[in-house]
């Protein structure tokens, strides 16, 4: 039965883009192998079910074949069987729709829609805006 490291796994499989990120991740306690959590160094076989978590959801899926060497994007049904629930896709869906909405401070540059709200809230109100009449009579006299 083939093995393969966690890490050269997560990047062939095209999980995460370099395997620097699939290493860094295993480090940080973000993937767990069939609910351990995972090294960067720790061999994986055929069968295993590996969790990553990929802020707001955790990604699951089943090795299909243990590989070490990069696939391209349209073999990788052949490597992994995505076993993920559907309420986690339900919670990425929720949180892209929130995401805008709620932007807390420094959380970026404003777009280009949000700087013109900006400009437009924070115009200058000048006095030649205003129409005076000075013609009419106070009564005061």
């Amino acid at each position: 039965m083939a093995e393969a490291r966690i890490d050269k796994w997560l990047w062939a499989a095209r999980i995460f883009k370099t395997r620097t990120i699939a290493a860094e991740a295993c480090k940080k306690g973000r993937v767990n192998i069939n609910g351990a959590q995972a090294k960067p160094s720790r061999m994986v076989k055929e069968g295993d079910v590996i969790q990553v978590r990929k802020p707001p959801i955790t990604y699951s899926f089943r090795i299909l074949q243990a590989i070490e060497k990069r696939v391209g994007a349209k073999l990788v049904s052949s490597v992994l069987e995505n076993v993920t629930s559907p309420e986690q896709y339900e919670l990425l869906e929720m949180s892209k729709i929130s995401g805008f909405v709620n932007r807390a401070k420094g959380t970026g540059r404003p777009t280009k829609k949000d700087r013109r709200d900006l400009d437009e809230f924070f115009t200058p109100i000048f006095m030649d805006d205003f129409d005076f009449d000075t013609d009419e009579d106070d009564g005061d006299m």
